[in-house]
């Protein structure tokens, strides 16, 4: 029998709330955002608003001798219309770094999109319910990690023995930037993702601004890069820019340039990593736009194409193949006078290889399998050994 008693409700404040870059006050309770007001302010593409509410690496992150959590949370889930529907999304419970639980939340909201005509319908539903039991006696740190590919307000979180914030450890922050596969596209969790998992073998704080469909070089996105405190940054660039057929070569370079540029602005000595695309057939030598395989749709199957033509390359069109040479181009240009900049070929974290072995599902984004492929091959190369975001003695 539930002693009531002994249950306390504990605020949901910056103190224990990790990955995010602002809260948002609702009429529930608070909404996590992977960008700053300002910054939402000036783009209003919904693609984007889906993506940064999307809390992928926000974490609640406390210590408690609790034997049992609740959570309440208000979930919007989007329903697309002639799609297979997604199974509800995850959180994950980790206990002392280790994944001891997982859960979905009840009730929520869902966005009925038609893809046809573009209509959204917004149907309301009741904030729901998590409980972790059974948890392990004594004090320990506690790690809820919010779905990655579902907005999630944060109404209230209850323990059976007092909540405090975790002591600083003093690790490094790693801030990274990327599309729908740093976002966490097709993992099986929010802590599996290939970001989340990379982090956890480097030991090092994750600030994740994967933002699905939305990695466009925009200024508003390295200004937020600017400003956020980190130690480590790394920039993934290419895939989006590609399949929304967004700009050309001639644009390209210049952009990549004031991006780099303006992070610089806030962090002049900080390593910066930047990483060309991974492998990914159908835009590897054909540009975009992408577009859903419409076959494929009706047979109930999600795949991606791009609809572009090979030839559009003569006159500026954009491929992986183009934008892996022009990284490379830019980062060892500027490199001779950054000596903190530095440059990974994605397809050493997934290429041609892999994709023989461990296809995309979509053609587009990777399985849980290989997410935890890239994560452990980033931490490989990028955090230990020479890699670039390997510890240095001080």
């Amino acid at each position: 029998m539930r002693d009531e008693s002994r249950w306390t409700s504990t605020p949901i404040t910056e103190d224990i709330l990790r990955g995010a870059l602002e809260l948002e006050r609702t009429e529930h309770g608070v909404l996590p955002h992977r960008l700053p007001a300002w910054a939402r302010a000036q783009c209003a593409d919904g693609q984007l608003a889906m993506a940064e509410s999307q809390p992928s690496g926000v974490r609640l992150a406390f210590r408690t001798g609790a034997t049992a959590v609740e959570l309440d949370t208000l979930p919007t889930r989007r329903i697309y219309l002639g799609i297979p529907p997604r199974p509800r999304a995850v959180y994950d419970l980790r206990i002392d770094g280790r994944l001891v639980d997982q859960a979905s939340a009840p009730g929520g909201n869902a966005l009925i999109i038609d893809m046809a005509t573009g209509a959204v319908e917004h149907q309301p539903g009741p904030v729901g319910t998590l409980r972790f039991a059974d948890l392990p006696e004594g004090v320990k740190d506690v790690e809820i990690w919010l779905p990655h590919n579902e907005t999630t307000e944060l109404v209230a979180l209850r323990a059976n023995a007092p909540v405090e914030p975790v002591p600083d450890r003093g690790r490094r922050v790693w801030l990274h930037h990327g599309s729908s596969i740093s976002h966490g596209s097709n993992a099986a969790s929010p802590s599996t993702t290939w970001p989340a998992l990379a982090a956890a073998s480097a030991g090092v704080e994750l600030v994740n601004l994967g933002l699905g469909g939305s990695a466009l070089l925009d200024p508003f996105t390295a200004r937020t890069l600017r400003d956020t405190p980190a130690d480590l940054i790394s920039v993934k660039i290419g895939i989006n820019l590609v399949n929304a057929d967004l700009m050309r070569l001639r644009a390209f370079g210049p952009a990549v340039h004031g991006f780099l540029d303006t992070i610089r602005e806030g962090h002049p000595t900080t390593p910066l990593l930047v990483v060309s695309p991974l492998y990914c057939p159908i835009h590897e030598d054909t540009p975009g736009p992408g577009a859903f395989d419409l076959d494929a749709l009706a047979r109930g199957e999600v795949r991606f194409l791009a609809t572009g033509d090979p030839a559009e390359r003569a006159g500026g069109k954009l491929t992986l193949t183009v934008i892996r040479a022009e990284l490379a181009r830019i980062v060892e240009q500027r490199a001779a006078s950054d000596p903190h900049l530095h440059h990974l070929d994605g397809r050493d974290l997934y290429g041609e290889a892999d994709f023989a072995e461990l296809p995309l599902p979509d053609q587009l984004h990777p399985d849980a399998a290989t997410h935890r492929r890239i994560g452990e091959r980033f931490a490989e190369l990028v955090f230990s050994g020479h890699g670039p975001f390997a510890a240095r003695p001080a």
